[in-house]
């Protein structure tokens, strides 16, 4: 069969009998697709890259998740952490003012209106009641701990605390007011989102 092949003149070539397909010779060869000589990776090695490269972005989201940037959205508190950070402020401010000033006089009262905002603002929606409740507490500790009293003793501590308490009643109502009024409109904000749904 090859030697008739090879001996065949130039021309149509003649089908050889009882239909067999012509036999193939063979051409040039042809260097694979890519950098020459680069060989081909086997099957198995092309499916784990595959799917490397496809958990690679599902890492890199998972990463993005847990190690996101902050993006200016408040860190939500809790019941307790809004009760800890009432009363750890609340003193922070006393302290300032009582060392500044030796009294507590409008920087206490200006600190707390900035600390009862904070609490209402970083308070998550399931403990927005804690807000409005915790600052007065704050309040009333840092009387007690930290307002200067005419003799000790019991007595004395509870006449200075309601001193206190009436003297700057207006700090006391103004700052609860609004982080009252802030949870309210939280409150509210959401009830309406939630019906939108």
């Amino acid at each position: 069969m090859e030697q008739s092949i090879r001996t065949q003149p130039p021309g149509p070539r003649r089908r050889p009998p009882n239909g067999a397909a012509p036999a193939a010779v063979p051409g040039p060869g042809r260097a694979p697709d890519g950098p020459r000589g680069a060989a081909t990776p086997p099957a198995r090695l092309r499916s784990v890259a595959d799917r490397a490269a496809a958990a690679r972005p599902s890492a890199q989201r998972r990463l993005r998740v847990y190690g996101r940037r902050r993006t200016g959205r408040p860190t939500r508190l809790t019941a307790i952490g809004t009760g800890v950070a009432a009363v750890l402020a609340t003193l922070a401010v006393a302290g300032l003012d009582r060392g500044l000033f030796g009294d507590l006089g409008w920087l206490f009262g200006v600190g707390y209106l900035v600390v009862c905002f904070q609490l209402a603002v970083r308070v998550r929606y399931a403990d927005l009641l804690a807000a409005p409740i915790s600052g007065p507490i704050g309040f009333a500790l840092a009387l007690v701990l930290l307002a200067p009293v005419s003799s000790p003793g019991i007595t004395a501590q509870l006449v200075a605390l309601a001193t206190g308490l009436a003297l700057r009643a207006g700090w006391l109502f103004s700052g609860t007011g609004l982080a009252a009024v802030i949870v309210l409109a939280r409150f509210v904000a959401q009830r309406r989102i939630h019906r939108s749904r």
